[in-house]
């Protein structure tokens, strides 16, 4: 196909897609016979991104757009509805002082909670987004994933987060973990799916990148590192990874598709490492929510405090914003 897509995005490999998904083993021999990844070369360019000098004028610009792009997030077990009631309420007005702070892109929560948090948001235009799929683990039916994530979008999720099956991965049934992506994005109707890969327990790039390509092959929305409940959880060199594969997808299908880093993403230094890296290669037009998001609530902090820094000229601290 000839590409109309900015440079930014055009595919940097050429791929043969015809029959890609039509057997196992077209998509086993699809998946292996992807690029290895040059380990050296992917963590001196990530490396290499994150000295990026920022300054003040697109700071405080980055600092907003990385607000918009957070999914607050909730996922304790001693979750309640007080506790989802406050996180949409912080959600819609991160800064209760400051009335031009944005908002954020979503709030995530178990799916027995999503009713509660899109009544907080109805009118908002802040997206409620859910874990499914017997988060974190995966470890379950396909059944019962189903129904999860059934009970999720009933509830009024505009979002679906689910994990892949590591050890289906891991132990090689590809066609395994396709059909299931594919049957939950069934499921999920008109609701947007993000697929977790959980990059910590994938132990390679190789496989990164094979777990990419195959959640975007299945009818991924989005793909995410983490769970969060993992370590190693996001970093800059895998999201730089799962961001060049996006990019050689997009060109190649035409299709675009979105990407969260989530897990360990804590201040506002790192957040803006994270931007240029998605500026630097997929181009201007992923930057925003709508293609770009950061599982990271603990980052929001940060991200006002050093708002109130950059508007006042004073460093405020920790106590001014809001524990969750």
């Amino acid at each position: 196909m000839t590409s109309t897509l900015p440079a930014a995005t055009r595919p940097h490999s050429n791929y043969d897609l015809s029959g890609v998904t039509s057997s196992d083993a077209a998509l086993r021999r699809f998946l292996l016979g992807l690029p290895g990844v040059d380990k050296v070369g992917l963590e001196a360019r990530s490396a290499r991104l994150g000295t990026r000098s920022i300054k003040t004028t697109a700071k405080a610009a980055g600092i907003d757009l990385a607000i918009r792009m957070i999914d607050l997030t909730t996922l304790e077990g001693a979750d309640t509805a007080g506790k989802v009631r406050s996180l949409c309420a912080k959600a819609r007005r991160p800064d209760p002082g400051d009335p031009t702070c944005p908002s954020t892109a979503a709030v995530c929560v178990y799916p027995d909670m999503v009713a509660v948090a899109k009544q907080e948001l109805r009118g908002t235009g802040i997206h409620v987004a859910s874990v499914a799929t017997a988060f974190p683990s995966g470890r379950s039916s396909l059944a019962v994933k189903l129904a999860d994530t059934r009970f999720a979008v009933e509830a009024g999720a505009d979002e679906v987060d689910m994990v892949i099956d590591r050890g289906a991965f891991l132990s090689g049934r590809f066609q395994d973990v396709f059909d299931e992506i594919a049957a939950v994005k069934g499921a999920c109707g008109d609701a947007h799916l993000k697929v977790i890969l959980e990059t910590g327990e994938l132990a390679t790039y190789d496989n990164v990148r094979r777990a990419s390509w195959l959640a975007m092959l299945a009818g991924a929305d989005f793909i995410k590192t983490s769970t969060g409940k993992v370590t190693p959880a996001a970093t800059l060199p895998v999201t730089l990874l799962m961001l060049e594969a996006v990019r050689d997808y997009t060109g190649q299908t035409g299709r675009k598709v979105g990407m969260k880093p989530a897990g360990g993403i804590r201040t506002s230094k790192d957040a803006l490492k994270y931007l240029v890296t998605v500026n630097e290669t997929l181009g201007e037009g992923w930057l925003s929510p709508d293609w770009f998001r950061f599982g990271a609530s603990s980052l929001l902090n940060d991200l006002l405090m050093q708002r109130q820094k950059l508007a006042t000229g004073r460093y405020s601290g920790p106590n001014y914003v809001t524990v969750d």
